[in-house]
This record gives C-alpha cells, sequence and structure tokens, in this order.
C-alpha cells in the first residue's frame, strides 16, 4: 500500500464521523443555515428588495421570496454581468458556471467563495466515506479519470466563466494532480471525438482504479477502450475497483457498463449540478443518497402535483414524507433564492435524509392526463430487460396523438445492445410494467383511450448520431428520457 492510501485511512474514518454527525443534526443544520444565508442577504440588493429584514423564520421566507427558475432570476444575473457588486450575494461572484438552458439559452450560474466548497467538498467526502465503509484506500495510490468539459475560462462581466467540471478541475487538490488523468491539454479539447480518442490513447496503458463521469460518456469511453484493445475493461485496468457517476439515473445503464468491465466494480453515485452539490452516496448498503443538509444550501420541497400552481406549497426539509415527489428549491450562500433547479426527488429516509432523483420537472408525458415520469419509465425499462434478458443502450418515449383513425399511444425510441428473442414479448412486459407503476396510464389502456405503446428499435449509434447532429455530443448532454411533445421524436424517425 502506498503513502497516499495510508493516509487517505484517518482522515476518511473523520470525514466518515463527520458526515454522521451532521445526518443526525439535518434540521438544525438547515434551520442554522437559513438565519445565516438571510443575515448575509440582508446587504445585498435582492435582500432589500424582498424585506430580509423581517423574515426570521421559514414561513415568512416563503411569503417574502416566489419560487423562480432562471429566466425570472435573470435581470439579477445580467446586473452582475455588468459590474454591479452585491446583487444576490455580498460582492460579486468568483465564477460563472455556463450551462445550456431549455428555454433561456446558455445560463450562467453565479458561485461564490463561500459557495465554492460545497462544489469541491462534497466530491471529496463522498469519496471519503466510501473508503471508511469498504476499507478501500488502494485506489488513492493509482491513476483516476475525471471525464470532465475543458477547463479553459472565458471571462464574462470580467468573471471566470465555463463549465462547472472545467471549473472544478482548477481545484484538484496538488496531492491528486499527479494521479489525475487526462492531462490539461487533452482536457482543453472542444470536440468530444477527438477528445476521446486522446483520451484512449492517454490512458489505455496506465494503472487506472477509479472512472468518474455520467454513465452515457463512461460507456462511451469504455466502448472505444475495447474497441481499439479486444479485452474488457476489468482486463485492461486490473486495479480498477471505483465508478464514480451522476447526472442521468444510473440503473439503465449498469447492466451495458458491468458487462463493459467484465466483473464487479464499486459505484458511488453523485448529484452534483452548477447551482450546487445536492447529496450523495455516503453508503454501499443503504438505498438512496445522503442529502447534503450543512453545506451552505437551504432546502424547500414543493409537492410534485403543486408544481405549476400559482402559490405551491415549500415544505422545510422537517415536512417532507418517504415516497411522494417532490420539486427541489434551494436557497444558497451562491445567492440563488427560491430556485427551482427542474429536479424531482423522492425521499426512501427521513432518518437520515436520503432521496432518490426521480425525474426532470419537464420531462415528462401527459398528453391524456397520465403524467408519466422520468422515474417511471426507467423502472418500466428495468423491469422488462430482466424479464426478457434483453439490453439497452439508449431509449426515450413520447406520445403519438392520433389526429384521424385509431387510438393514440406512447411511442418508444429504443437502442438495443442485445435484442430481446420476442420483441412483442418485450413491448408487452413494458407496457404492462408501466400500467403497474402509474395508475392514470392504466386506466387509459383499460378504458380504450389509449392503445398499448408501440416500440421503434433505433439503429446501432442512432442516439449517437442524433446528438452528434444537433452539436450536443458528449459534455454534460443527456438524451431526455421522454418529452411531452414530439419534436426529439420525429427527429429520431431518421434513426429507427
Amino acid at each position: 500500500m502506498n503513502l497516499k492510501s495510508l493516509l487517505a485511512k484517518p482522515f476518511a474514518t473523520y470525514i466518515h464521523k463527520q458526515t454522521k454527525r451532521n445526518s443526525n443534526h439535518a434540521l438544525a443544520d438547515q434551520d442554522a443555515i437559513l438565519k445565516q444565508l438571510l443575515k448575509t442577504g440582508r446587504a445585498t440588493q435582492f435582500g432589500k428588495e424582498h424585506r430580509f429584514d423581517q423574515v426570521n423564520q421559514h414561513a415568512e421566507f416563503a411569503q417574502a421570496v416566489p419560487v423562480r427558475d432562471y429566466e425570472q432570476l435573470k435581470s439579477y444575473i445580467d446586473l452582475i454581468k455588468e459590474g454591479k457588486q452585491n446583487i444576490l450575494w455580498k460582492g460579486r461572484p468568483i465564477y460563472f458556471a455556463k450551462t445550456s438552458g431549455t428555454t433561456s439559452g446558455v445560463k450562467y450560474i453565479p458561485i461564490t467563495k463561500d459557495s465554492i466548497p460545497n462544489h469541491i467538498n462534497t466530491a471529496r467526502n463522498a469519496l471519503l466515506c466510501y473508503m471508511a465503509e469498504t476499507g478501500n484506500t488502494a485506489f488513492a495510490g493509482g491513476k483516476m479519470i475525471f471525464l470532465s468539459g475543458s477547463p479553459v475560462l472565458e471571462r464574462v462581466g470580467g468573471i471566470p466563466t465555463g463549465r462547472l467540471s472545467g471549473i472544478v478541475n482548477h481545484h484538484v487538490p496538488s496531492y491528486l494532480r499527479s494521479n489525475q488523468l487526462p492531462g490539461y491539454e487533452t482536457n482543453c479539447i472542444e470536440d468530444w471525438e477527438t477528445k476521446l480518442d486522446r483520451i484512449v490513447a492517454e490512458t489505455i496503458n496506465q494503472d487506472m482504479t477509479l472512472i468518474s463521469g455520467i454513465p452515457p460518456w463512461m460507456q462511451m469511453y469504455f466502448d472505444r477502450l475495447i474497441e481499439k484493445s479486444g479485452r474488457k475493461i476489468g482486463e485492461i485496468f486490473p486495479r480498477f475497483s471505483v465508478m464514480v457517476q451522476g447526472g442521468v439515473n444510473f440503473e439503465p445503464y449498469r447492466a451495458k457498463l458491468m458487462e463493459s468491465i467484465g466483473r464487479k466494480v464499486d459505484s458511488i453515485e453523485l448529484f452534483p449540478a452548477s447551482e450546487g452539490f445536492f447529496a450523495f452516496q455516503d453508503s454501499q448498503e443503504a438505498e438512496g443518497l445522503l442529502l447534503n443538509t450543512n453545506s451552505g444550501i437551504y432546502f424547500e420541497f414543493i409537492p410534485a402535483a403543486q408544481v405549476f400552481s400559482a402559490n405551491p406549497t415549500r415544505l422545510p426539509l422537517s415536512e417532507v414524507k418517504v415516497g411522494e415527489n417532490y420539486a427541489l428549491v434551494i436557497n444558497s450562500n451562491a445567492g440563488l433564492w427560491g430556485y427551482s433547479i427542474g429536479d424531482t426527488v423522492r425521499f426512501v429516509s427521513t432518518n437520515p435524509y436520503r432521496l432518490v432523483v426521480s425525474g426532470r420537472i419537464k420531462h415528462y408525458i401527459s398528453a391524456f392526463g397520465e403524467h408519466v415520469i422520468g422515474e417511471e419509465v426507467e423502472a418500466a425499462m428495468l423491469k422488462a430487460t430482466q424479464a426478457t434478458g434483453a439490453r439497452v443502450i439508449e431509449f426515450t418515449v413520447a406520445p403519438l396523438i392520433q389526429q384521424g383513425a385509431g387510438k393514440s399511444y406512447h411511442e418508444w425510441f429504443v437502442e438495443f445492445e442485445q435484442q430481446p428473442d420476442d420483441i412483442n414479448r418485450f413491448r408487452q412486459e413494458l407496457d404492462n410494467a408501466l400500467r403497474e407503476k402509474n395508475v392514470y396510464y392504466d386506466d387509459l389502456i383499460r378504458g380504450n383511450i389509449l392503445q398499448p405503446l408501440q416500440l421503434r428499435s433505433v439503429r446501432r449509434q442512432g442516439f449517437i448520431d442524433y446528438m452528434r447532429s444537433i452539436g450536443k455530443l458528449g459534455g454534460q448532454n443527456k438524451v431526455p428520457r421522454l418529452s411531452n411533445d414530439r419534436q426529439l421524436a420525429d427527429a429520431l424517425q431518421a434513426y429507427v
């Protein structure tokens, strides 16, 4: 065991104990964070406009500060870009995290001196909790790959600006720099396929022990390595033992990734975003991700059924219930107030507070009143693949509304790694599984308002070719699991 692995042990034990203490004091920590946010926020333009000097508790805060998305917060961001200070938070941000928005084009999310530790320390804590629980510290002595965006930053309003993963790259501790791959020049390459080839060339002969990225990235990386070497990932990297992933639900990708590796490796799931690092897997045994309740973010939760209401109920952490879906709203020391991040979550435990990400607010199907969400289509797909032995690379779902004769239906576009022996049985298993998950969809099928789903088999590499055609291959770009319109579905017809 090398020196880094030895030194990691006591630090991992310390952080693991600290994380457990924090989880036991989650509600008190949340109350303290709200008070601290309000105290600092009172001196800002936003705080003055929203009467923070008269706000002391959550109920008053919810009355004073409406829920906003980026578009509704954009006027304040524009003032920061113009050089103004003390707008959303004291001073000016030290970075803008640049990310794609669905309605606002490019979004510029502020990262402040106070909020940067949330992004850096949470990822570190996830690894250290894993070390403490499993005793596996050996990977700290090998090479680690962090598939990230370019660390080259532009300046917007005088503020360094780039992808969050590129910003975080500047904060990798010096003691890990010698372990980190790929090199700086490779990380700076913007074209994903060129970058991927360089990453493969740099890493294929290295002692890789940890690989991190969103699952679609990792699968493309694994495919390219296998194509080049003719060997499974576990053979190429004999000491590879930890896979760190986030950004999308891991389950639909798990089987193919593990098949590519050729043996079991541990996985650590994260819930990061440009707006903050919200939760992480602190245990290999417990279900769900531990909510990050002591890291500068005050959380609120809107019952999913009220998301589009004019005056939705906003619950503090103390009032959430296990098993219910909530839209996640954050207030943070980055200067985000009443900010709806667009994700829905479901708690699997309140002692401690652990959750799973159940979908996106804007990614649903309710063309016929069924309100199917991402968690339901992913669960249905998992059940169908387990029942038939099929393996799926990627999929998405959209409604098809018949204008003439015939009943409407949900149309599933699926790219198979391994086709099912009986495609009709697979389709029936998928439809039945969705009916079990969503009673409204089941009622529509039973009432002959909808016909059972239809399946479109997408050719190999079809989703990759589609993402390439719209300039969104690689990076943080992901294929939506479902949508309530036909834009993506119509585009995918060319790849069926």
